[in-house]
């Protein structure tokens, strides 16, 4: 990548390469330079799997730290207006502020135990998306952004478009790739991005969805099995 460590990073002062020129001509220029969106991904192996088949393997996303920095103001600036609004549904309890994976199994629980002590049958299906975060279509995602996000589109935009990655494996390197698809892996903007493609997942009556980012339930509770 880099070459820039996180304990380099901290050594960032306004006297030493301070970012907050680029950051600035990133905003002032609505532009995300190529080099900021390069993803770097190596794979940890599995204990006790066949080396030779691919999933054996871990995928882990590697991203510049400096970008990174960037991310996280953005977030700061979306955050208040983000968490307050109606963009996250009270569905989910994934990277949501004072919600936890505990007080969800509390929800869906007392979901199943209601039904149980009003008689009723509680049909339940829960789902688990297979590779969620790199499935997210970028059009449905840029199109929710300028609705819901309209000062942060243009920088959004840009992030978005003309991602790559490479792969690493034992020092050798593959060429660059183009990512037509999902929201950076270990990236600090990518659970919101997520969290705002998948928030108008369809209701309906009598219908109780449970989410924590990707994982769903769904259930009803009638006394009528049918």
């Amino acid at each position: 990548m880099d070459l820039i460590t996180p304990k380099n990073a901290k050594g960032i002062t306004p006297e030493r390469h301070d970012p907050t020129h680029l950051f600035n001509a990133i905003f002032r220029h609505q532009y995300w330079p190529h080099k900021l969106k390069l993803a770097e991904i190596i794979l940890i192996p599995k204990p006790d799997k066949d080396p030779k088949e691919v999933k054996s393997y871990c995928p882990i996303s590697l991203l510049p730290i400096i970008p990174k920095l960037l991310e996280k103001l953005i977030l700061r600036r979306i955050d208040p207006d983000f968490s307050t609004s109606d963009l996250i549904p009270h569905h989910q309890f994934g990277f949501h502020c004072a919600h936890s994976t505990i007080q969800q199994c509390h929800r869906i629980t007392h979901t199943i135990l209601k039904a149980s002590n009003n008689k009723e049958y509680c049909t339940s299906v829960f789902l688990d998306v297979s590779q969620a975060f790199d499935r997210v279509w970028h059009p449905g995602l840029l199109y929710k952004i300028k609705k819901h996000l309209p000062s942060f589109f243009p920088p959004l935009e840009s992030y978005l478009s003309n991602q790559q990655f490479r792969m690493r494996v034992k020092g050798e390197v593959s060429p660059l790739f183009l990512i037509n698809s999902g929201v950076p892996q270990g990236s600090v903007l990518g659970p919101m991005l997520y969290l705002l493609f998948t928030s108008d997942l369809p209701q309906a009556p009598n219908i109780t969805i449970g989410t924590f980012a990707d994982d769903t339930v769904i259930l009803t509770c009638h006394n009528d099995i049918h």
